[in-house]
């Protein structure tokens, strides 16, 4: 009679290849599934489980997802997403790459974890060129090519930079491209594709990208899977007309459903489960809500040892209570049961290129105050960064904004201030200026370090010297996240790792962003995810104007975008 660890009895057990639960017994042998079968009798098990019927299905997988969004670690994101039903994760950890490059990406990649990770190349380090963004490492050809020979290495990171990908020029992007087809021609390469349509689509499919997790449309996602893509869901994409959509075409093979940027507030309330239950509430069948967030993204990402419950899978489950309401009871993680409870995580060694990384000076008030050599007295017409209340885009708008004495009076117009320091110490401390519309309403500043993707210093506001006052915190405590309100910090995020990454537990990281995200409400910043919004007014790939360090750029063209003309202009 065969030796086992444990048998489940009683449950009904979803087969991801006939997605249906069968009841069925479970046993569990070495951290794998040895066998499923109903009343399995000739065992020996050390334990034996009862579930009484509930419900038995594979450990989510999410396949698209960064660390560094949730400002934590390897190993604290492990152990809170695990409590959560995920057990393996495909992390693209380009923040910290872009922080400091493939050390301190392989420092960050040593950390143990209780959920699985395998990690993908960061394809975008910078996202663009070093020509539009200054950033602390650079992933190129000879990285690529060294983290390649890394078995934690499953697909290429989402590549981004449009114009580097569908151009007829030689691009960095490109290159890596050819690397991975030489050096694994079976592995997936995945993609960051917004908006982008018809031919623009068609440029970014044949250069080799086969994946898209960006916000979808029921008529995006059908595009894109027609012309051969898989596309990762995540919250914005997860409508009541694209869950519709997904449903009537039968895209059960082509998509999976992942986190990509959870927040450490939102964290506090679960992971990918929330979505899960989320595809479920607008009407898809909880069968096909798992085999979308476990079966598939397995699959796609090559992971043939998980993802379903039969024999020599890892033995990674959850047990569920309320199928409707995806109310899981228990997580299993190598056929071990996982305790829920948070525990304190020794601080990890991430070195010096992380724990050093802030190499920008303290400014002052006399160093942002905004000014212009077109006129001495009158007006100029300023290119503005104007936000939505929904999503990351944005719009070019443009104002008139009266001079005087060579001063720019951007107060009288409604608008915030808006500055990206450099904070590598490679263009000694460079500051560029937008205006910014739809973001401050009351007199304060926000700043944080954590600013996709360059993650320079950055900081908006409507008072110089609020604005002030958190740039020189976040210098003297190596980065974070911060808001002050009338000359006073209120709420403060230190992310003291990369500038990024907090050692803190979940519980605390997510009660101070909490806080920020508390007073930029009160300073009138309103977004469906206000920290999202902000941080990624300067992500060059994300549409349509953004800034870094080296100015305001038209995210398709990637052309510079001047802050003042004399004239309106569409240049």
């Amino acid at each position: 009679m065969t030796k086992v660890d444990l048998l489940i009895k009683n449950g009904k057990v979803f087969n991801s290849y006939l997605r249906k639960f069968i009841a069925a017994d479970i046993a569990i042998k070495a951290g794998k599934f040895y066998w499923v079968a109903q009343d399995i009798k000739s065992v020996e098990p050390k334990k034996v489980l009862n579930l009484h019927g509930k419900y038995i299905a594979p450990g989510l997988v999410d396949s698209h997802m960064h660390i560094e969004s949730s400002m934590t670690t390897p190993a604290i994101m492990g152990q809170n997403c695990a409590k959560y039903g995920t057990t393996t994760i495909i992390a693209d950890d380009h923040e910290i790459a872009n922080v400091a490059g493939i050390e301190g990406l392989k420092r960050f990649m040593s950390q143990k974890s209780l959920t699985d990770i395998f990690f993908a190349i960061p394809s975008s380090v910078p996202s663009t060129t070093p020509e539009l963004e200054t950033t602390g490492g650079l992933i190129a050809e000879k990285e690529t090519t060294e983290l390649l020979k890394d078995p934690q290495i499953v697909c290429l990171g989402e590549a981004m930079n449009f114009k580097g990908i569908t151009s007829d020029d030689d691009s960095l992007i490109k290159r890596l491209i050819k690397i991975c087809r030489k050096e694994r021609p079976t592995m997936p390469l995945e993609g960051h594709c917004p908006k982008y349509s018809g031919e623009d689509l068609a440029k970014f499919i044949y250069a080799g990208i086969t994946s898209d997790h960006t916000q979808q449309t029921p008529e995006s996602i059908l595009e894109k899977v027609s012309n051969g893509m898989f596309v990762q869901l995540q919250k914005k994409s997860l409508t009541k007309e694209v869950i519709s959509a997904v449903i009537d075409h039968n895209l059960f093979e082509h998509v999976a459903i992942v986190t990509d940027d959870i927040m450490p507030d939102d964290l506090l309330q679960g992971h990918l489960n929330l979505l899960v239950k989320r595809a479920i509430q607008l009407g898809m069948k909880p069968e096909d809500a798992i085999y979308i967030s476990s079966f598939t993204p397995a699959r796609r990402m090559g992971l043939w040892d998980r993802g379903s419950i039969a024999p020599g899978r890892v033995a990674d489950f959850i047990i569920i209570n309320d199928l409707q309401n995806f109310e899981i009871q228990n997580v299993y993680k190598n056929g071990v049961l996982v305790d829920p409870e948070e525990k304190l995580i020794p601080e990890f060694d991430f070195g010096p290129e992380l724990l050093h990384s802030i190499k920008a000076d303290k400014l002052t008030v006399n160093d942002i105050e905004l000014k212009t050599n077109l006129v001495a007295n009158g007006e100029v017409v300023a290119n503005v960064i104007q936000i939505s209340k929904v999503g990351t885009f944005t719009k070019r708008v443009q104002r008139k904004i009266t001079v005087q004495d060579h001063r720019v009076l951007w107060h009288e117009s409604g608008l915030a201030l808006l500055f990206i320091q450099e904070r590598y110490g490679k263009t000694n401390g460079e500051l560029s200026y937008g205006l910014v519309e739809g973001a401050l309403s009351g007199k304060g500043a926000i700043g944080a370090t954590w600013a996709h993707d360059h993650h320079n210093l950055m900081v908006i506001g409507t008072d110089l010297t609020s604005m002030i006052l958190v740039q020189n915190q976040l210098v003297k405590q190596q980065g974070g996240y911060i808001a002050a309100i009338e000359n006073k910090i209120t709420a403060n995020a230190p992310l003291p790792v990369g500038g990024v990454v907090s050692q803190a537990p979940i519980s605390l990281l997510g009660k101070q962003i909490k806080q920020v995200r508390s007073a930029m409400n009160q300073l009138g910043y309103f977004n469906t995810n206000e920290i999202m919004s902000f941080s990624t007014l300067s992500l060059l790939v994300s549409q349509e104007i953004k800034m870094s360090d080296k100015g305001m750029f038209d995210v398709k063209t990637q052309n510079k975008i001047p802050l003042f003309s004399k004239d309106e202009t569409n240049e």
